[in-house]
């Protein structure tokens, strides 16, 4: 910090009013002022008085004689005492006074006596060219020598006698005082060193500035050689704008992009999947991404009441990001740019399905994709995910998020297969150029359109086999939504959308009395089969489905009792049979009929008997009794065998 010193004290104030000397302070404070006098008048004081201190005043001089003390005192007599007393003479000078006239009478005669020196040069020299000495001449020559004669003055050098017409005379000024020459070694010593610190500032801060560009280049190949090294597409960057393109010109660029896209990608995405690396200081950020919209694809699924009342299933995670190494950085830019295509050929699609409506605006899609479900996919911003409340179920929206990954993957093997095979480098076996293009959208609708289908299918299973329980049938079902292992859903990521061998299928088997077997295969999305022991039947609605259990249900069970009958009349010489949907079973003086019910109240069995005296009163089973019905049909027979 350098100090600022004034070379001369304020002399006037802020208003331009002179400022006055204080001589001296009274002790009641009282401050007196040194009083205003004219400089000149005040010079003519201080001569006076230097000369009164000698004993003449040389200013009171007439026609080169003293005063008088006569003259004196006449002029004491004429003056007043208060004139007197005014114009008394000063009392002798302080060294301060001196010093201060000094200072202000030397520089003036220096100037003086250096006039008077080249005058006397000047006729001295107008004298030595004269050819004649008048007795005027003679006279001012005398007077210049005598001038010359005298001694100089300090301070003044003579110029030396030379033969020429003309002659210079230096004339130097008189060293400073001490104090002032300090002063002005101080100031002269003071600009200096500021001035050496402001160069050896801006000497350090470009060192600095070096050394930071230094470690920020070694930064930046360092990172470039990782992210290489991770497998990640680098490319040149492009030549500035107004930079030369043609032949000859330079076309190498220093710095360079990254490119994180797809490769069977739309050129739409993958310039927007570029990324590099900061050239120039950027805190907190190691990888810069000009495109970027930090959107996630968020997916939930949510059911829907008769009233109205929505519940969320389940609804997908999101993985913790890892934003602080480079190849996490670069992972994270790609899932978004990845999900943002996918919900591209989401919106493509939504408007197009055949089994379920969708309404889409510019980031939100919901589908109603079967009965009582909604699927919604939504593009949110990364801060405001909102994350899964811990009873929640995340599998099916997680399986759905990777699926839709996967089915873009077979998108773009089909996009490259078709732009190979056009341009007669590559052709697939097995493959047309009127095959269908893989759809995005529609193998999710279908896999959820095929749980729901599995659901109500093990409903109605389940219903049958406690109904069959209740009535005191052992019953057993195995129920297999999807056979065999996940390639299955492998299988379905690579079938096409006609080849329905390859769908997801199950299979469901129901074991009735460990003698009958009800055998259904389905695949999705709604497609059922049953197989039967004489004919293999396709069932297309759920009334239908419960219409062949029943009948299939109410066979075993007629032939359950018919078998039962055969046992205990046996000895009597009784017939039993199955006619259509009931048991008949003879003998003398008797007839017996069975007619079995599968309903929604469970099964009912109605027994009439028919015997000498004509038709008696039938006897009625329910399984809600809670008793076998194999029991109550044996008791039904050893009653009627007893009546005549």
């Amino acid at each position: 910090m350098s100090i600022m010193l004034k070379l001369e004290r304020p002399y006037k104030d802020d208003a331009g009013n002179r400022l006055p000397v204080l001589l001296d302070i009274a002790p009641d404070g009282t401050r007196v002022y040194e009083p205003e006098q004219d400089p000149q008048k005040s010079l003519a004081e201080r001569l006076r008085r230097v000369f009164a201190e000698r004993g003449v005043d040389f200013f009171d001089r007439d026609n080169g004689q003293l005063p008088t003390t006569q003259d004196t005192d006449d002029d004491d007599t004429d003056q007043t005492p208060g004139e007197a007393e005014t114009d008394a003479p000063p009392g002798p000078m302080t060294s301060e006074e001196l010093y201060k006239m000094r200072v202000e009478v030397l520089p003036q005669l220096s100037i003086a006596l250096g006039e008077m020196m080249q005058a006397k040069e000047l006729l001295s020299l107008l004298l030595a060219s004269s050819p004649a000495s008048s007795g005027p001449a003679t006279s001012l020559a005398g007077l210049v020598n005598a001038i010359t004669a005298t001694a100089p003055l300090p301070g003044v050098t003579p110029a030396a006698p030379t033969p020429s017409l003309l002659s210079a005379t230096t004339v130097t000024k008189p060293s400073p005082i001490l104090s002032v020459a300090a002063f002005n070694a101080q100031l002269t010593l003071g600009g200096k060193d500021e001035a050496l610190r402001k160069a050896a500032g801006v000497f350090k801060s470009a060192a600095e500035s070096m050394e930071r560009a230094r470690i920020r280049g070694e930064h930046y190949w360092v990172d470039a050689l990782k992210i290489r090294r991770a497998n990640w597409g680098l490319i040149p960057a492009p030549l500035p704008f107004g930079a030369p393109t043609g032949k000859g010109a330079d076309r190498t660029s220093k710095d360079f992009l990254i490119s994180f896209g797809l490769e069977e990608s739309s050129p739409l995405f993958r310039r927007r999947a570029v990324g590099r690396m900061p050239t120039y200081e950027q805190p907190g950020e190691s990888l810069v991404f000009p495109y970027r919209q930090n959107m996630r694809l968020f997916i939930s699924v949510s059911s829907i009441s008769e009233v109205g009342t929505k519940k969320v299933l389940s609804r997908n995670t999101m993985p913790a990001a890892d934003t602080t190494s480079l190849d996490g950085a670069l992972r994270v830019a790609q899932q978004e740019i990845v999900e943002q295509e996918i919900f591209s050929f989401l919106v493509k699609e939504a408007g197009s399905l055949p089994t379920a409506s969708a309404r889409v605006s510019e980031r939100l899609i919901v589908i109603e994709a079967a009965p009582e479900i909604e699927l919604k996919f939504e593009l949110l911003d990364a801060d405001s995910v909102p994350s899964a409340p811990p009873l929640e179920s995340t599998t099916k929206c997680d399986l759905i998020y990777y699926a839709l990954r996967a089915l873009l993957l077979r998108i773009h093997s089909y996009a490259k297969t078709q732009r190979l095979g056009t341009a007669g480098i590559f052709h697939a076996a097995g493959t047309s150029e009127t095959a269908t293009p893989p759809l995005l959208l529609r193998p999710i609708i279908d896999l959820l359109q095929y749980e729901v289908f599995c659901n109500r299918l093990r409903t109605e299973l389940v219903a049958m086999r406690a109904a069959l329980t209740g009535a005191g049938i052992a019953a057993a079902l195995r129920f297999e939504p999807i056979g065999g292992t996940g390639l299955a859903l492998v299988d379905l990521i690579d079938r096409s959308e006609d080849d329905q061998e390859r769908a997801v299928g199950g299979e469901a088997v129901m074991r009735i009395d460990a003698r009958h077997t009800v055998r259904l295969t389905f695949r999705s999305p709604s497609l059922l089969t049953a197989h039967l022991s004489l004919a293999t039947l396709q069932i297309s609605s759920i009334p239908q489905l419960r219409q062949l259990l029943g009948d299939e249900v109410e066979r075993c069970l007629l032939q359950r009792i018919c078998e039962v009958g055969g046992e205990l009349c046996e000895s009597v010489g009784g017939i039993w049979f199955v006619d259509l949907s009931r048991c008949v079973g003879r003998w003398e003086g008797c007839v017996l009929n069975f007619r079995v019910v599968v309903g929604e109240q469970g099964i009912k069995c109605t027994a009439v008997r028919m015997g000498k005296t004509g038709l008696q009163e039938g006897m009625t089973y329910s399984s809600l009794e809670q008793r076998p019905l194999l029991d109550w049909a044996r008791q039904t027979i050893q009653k009627a065998l007893l009546e005549p």
